[in-house]
């Protein structure tokens, strides 16, 4: 994806924002005013995006996390809260979808021991006959 493409969306992004907001107040954005906002926003972006690069650099990872997220918004209470509330959601949801795994490769297991305990009591019938 492109620079352009991608500071088209912010742009955008913004724009439905400002409307959003202009309704809800009754109030007016000047194109000049979206167009900034979008600017700042797109460089704060880069701007955290540099930092949680270098977050996860510092603790000598290559992959993002969570915790380096919670670090970046740790200015701001509101935000911080938000971000780790979803962190909290997203683990528990990680760990159920883990659970009905278990369960489902469990149940599939049982159902291959017991369809060998079958074929094993098979075998050894056989053997009793002959």
């Amino acid at each position: 994806v492109s620079l352009q493409r991608l500071k088209a969306a912010v742009h955008y992004t913004v724009g439905c924002l400002c409307e959003d907001v202009a309704e809800d107040k009754a109030m007016q954005f000047s194109k000049q005013s979206i167009a900034a906002i979008s600017e700042v926003t797109f460089r704060q972006c880069e701007t955290f995006a540099k930092d949680l690069e270098m977050f996860a650099r510092h603790a000598k990872r290559s992959t993002v996390t969570t915790e380096d997220v919670k670090l970046l918004a740790r200015r701001s209470s509101s935000l911080l809260k938000y971000i780790t509330q979803k962190s909290e959601e997203l683990a528990a949801s990680n760990m159920e979808q883990k659970e009905k795994k278990k369960k489902k490769s469990g149940a599939a297991k049982g159902r291959r021991i017991s369809e060998e305990q079958e074929a094993a009591v098979t075998e050894s019938e056989d053997s009793n006959m002959a």
